[in-house]
């Protein structure tokens, strides 16, 4: 048998591109079953509402179901009495309890319905079990689409109120922005941000919380959420000789501009906004370059008087916002040494 000599370079290349195929067929094939399943699942909903409707069958034709469904199909996941309430309640929370389909489009559109398929099935049982409207859960749906989100950042998103924070930055936006890039902005942005995976002292200083969002950096970009790329901390810019640190610098991909993002430890005050506006002036001046919109900056502030901002900003020639943060508090020395420990906890457990 004659030995068949592969040249290397060639064989490598060709493994690696074939590599790529293969996951993404294996990708491809994971949303096929996981989106043929939802589909499933839908007009299962649909049946089960159109069964008890029409024939007013009660709550033990699930638990009937239930056995009948997983005796004939013990290897298939899914046909739990549980979950089963969870498919009946995931198709009436989306058709507002309609039942038949031919007036499910009335509440939810064909196009929305098929962003539900696009998500694993548990992902859409918390964003339904923990959403108030319609409204809501298809925008931690889209969200979750977008930012690829585990269950896990779903839920501290849905715990942290994206919906409510999102798009409600105060800011001079539709007076320094063009209204498309005006509007993304405004809806990109939130108020109050998030930062409770980072612990402070109560006599912190903006280091400090600088230090701590970079040291937990990945959470901090998923505060931020999708297309912020990070460019640097204490990013360093030269106006007439002098030296200025911007304390955060972004740049975001959906705006195509630089965001520079300050740190303030109390709440705002009217001069924050001209400085503010004194380095967007010099970023544009500096780092723009011709395809790049204007730079937009962000004041991150413990609190705000909204009448302050709202004067602060209304004759400012760049886009600025104005939000809020919330982070977790250190507890002081003293009463910490007091707090029982986990193992003192634990014990205490064990011996009830």
């Amino acid at each position: 048998m004659n030995n068949v000599i592969i040249p290397g370079n060639q064989y490598r290349e060709w493994l690696i591109d074939l590599k790529l195929k293969v996951r993404r067929a294996q990708l491809k094939a994971a949303v096929s079953v996981n989106t043929a399943l939802l589909e499933f699942y839908w007009d299962l909903g649909a049946d089960i509402v159109n069964k008890q409707k029409d024939y007013g069958w009660g709550a033990g034709f699930l638990k009937q179901l239930s056995r009948d469904l997983m005796s004939d199909f013990p290897d298939m996941k899914g046909f739990s009495k549980r979950n089963l309430e969870q498919i009946r309640r995931w198709y009436l929370f989306y058709t507002g309890g309609s039942g038949h389909h031919e007036n499910s489009d009335s509440v939810i559109a064909k196009q929305p319905a098929t962003q539900l398929f696009q998500i694993p099935w548990w992902h859409n049982v918390i964003i339904v079990s923990r959403s108030k409207t319609v409204s809501e859960a298809l925008f931690y749906v889209q969200e979750t689409i977008e930012n690829g989100w585990s269950r896990a950042i779903l839920e501290a998103q849905i715990e942290t109120g994206l919906f409510e924070r999102q798009g409600s930055v105060q800011s001079n936006f539709p007076n320094t922005l063009p209204a498309p890039q005006s509007e993304l902005a405004r809806q990109i942005l939130k108020d109050p941000y998030s930062f409770e995976f980072i612990t402070l002292r109560k006599d912190a200083k903006e280091r400090d919380l600088q230090q701590g969002l970079l040291n937990h950096l990945k959470d901090f970009m998923i505060e931020l959420g999708t297309g912020f790329a990070f460019a640097g901390s204490n990013y360093h810019l030269e106006v007439g000789g002098d030296d200025f640190y911007l304390d955060l610098l972004f740049y975001h991909l959906k705006l195509h501009c630089y965001i520079v993002i300050e740190l303030k430890m109390d709440e705002f005050k009217p001069e924050y906004a001209g400085k503010m506006n004194f380095y967007l002036t010099a970023v544009d001046n500096l780092l723009r370059q011709a395809p790049d919109n204007p730079s937009i900056g962000i004041l991150l502030c413990k609190g705000k008087n909204r009448i302050v901002v709202e004067y602060a900003l209304k004759d400012v020639r760049k886009p600025i916002g104005v939000s809020e943060y919330k982070y977790t508090r250190a507890l002081p020395k003293d009463i910490r040494s007091e707090l029982p420990s986990i193992e003192e906890i634990e014990a205490e457990l064990v011996n009830e």
